[in-house]
């Protein structure tokens, strides 16, 4: 008889995926979280900063009476490692429709002493209770359908630098700024892809902040090469996303001094511009 066809792997759902539970946090006392980091979304060695954030993110949803991240800035002091963390939040102020909170990320050093490693203000509401007046200029990114569009699996070998976050999400770039990979950048500072995690499960909130910060850097379309660290990382979402894959455009305009600034927009299955977000970060030159 003709061996069975393996059944299709079942999507993972929000609130049951292995960025969830990634991202879990159990509470020591009020206000105070642990976590082990995992090394399933490191960046050559360090842990992706947009992992983190949805990390810290996810504390303060526990902590504040609102559960929908609004802004959240963030400062990346000291490079994070996989392994042990603890979060420490504070309530600032709440209010009816916003509430404010701040929240730290520590490691500890070799002799057991605290390192901050994040330092998070953020203010939370319900996306949900928005109302749906839209007024608006932006426009959704031009970009080529997925199957047009390419991702780590369809070069021939890895890319240099590709690491462990890659195996975890689902990124199809678009070719137009692909340049870097073929020897031969633009020069425009541009980074478009569709973007989705691997095991299929949708966007929310949460993995918006992760969504931000998932692309390579515009700077290899700048013709620059190595790791560009976050110095700062500041994230606006404006609602929940349909369901689906996303699409996020990332454009830097000026590099100087040896840091650069990206903008990027998410928008959703539904042409909805559903976050945005600025970065400052370091490049090395020469």
């Amino acid at each position: 008889m003709p061996e069975a066809a393996a059944a299709p792997a079942a999507r993972a759902t929000i609130g049951d995926s292995e960025f969830d539970r990634d991202t879990a946090l159990t509470r020591r006392a009020p206000g105070v979280y642990d976590i082990d980091l995992s090394a399933g979304w490191t960046i050559i060695n360090a842990v992706n900063g947009g992992y983190l954030l949805a990390v810290l993110g996810r504390a303060l949803a526990d902590a504040l009476p609102h559960s929908d991240p609004f802004t959240i800035s963030a400062h990346y002091l000291t490079a994070s490692q996989p392994g042990p963390a603890v979060v420490r939040t504070e309530i600032v102020r709440t209010g009816r429709t916003l509430s404010t909170g701040q929240a730290s990320l520590l490691q500890y050093d070799e002799r057991g002493a605290e390192v901050e490693r994040i330092r998070v203000l953020a203010s939370y509401g319900d996306l949900g209770n928005l109302p749906d007046d839209v007024r608006t200029t932006a426009r959704p990114p031009a970009m080529p359908p997925m199957d047009q569009c390419f991702g780590p699996e369809d070069g021939p070998a890895p890319v240099s630098g590709s690491s462990a976050i890659a195996d975890r999400l689902m990124l199809k770039l678009d070719p137009s700024t692909l340049g870097w990979a073929l020897g031969a950048p633009s020069g425009k500072g541009e980074m478009r892809a569709w973007f989705g995690l691997a095991d299929g499960r949708d966007a929310d909130p949460l993995s918006l902040l992760l969504a931000v910060d998932a692309l390579p850097p515009t700077a290899f379309e700048l013709g620059l090469s190595g790791w560009v660290p976050t110095v700062e990382l500041t994230v606006h979402v404006r609602c929940r996303p349909a369901p689906g894959p996303v699409r996020v455009a990332i454009s830097t305009r000026n590099l100087a001094g040896g840091f650069l600034e990206e903008d990027a927009e998410v928008w959703d299955s539904a042409d909805r511009l559903v976050a945005q977000s600025r970065q400052l970060a370091r490049v090395r030159l020469g």
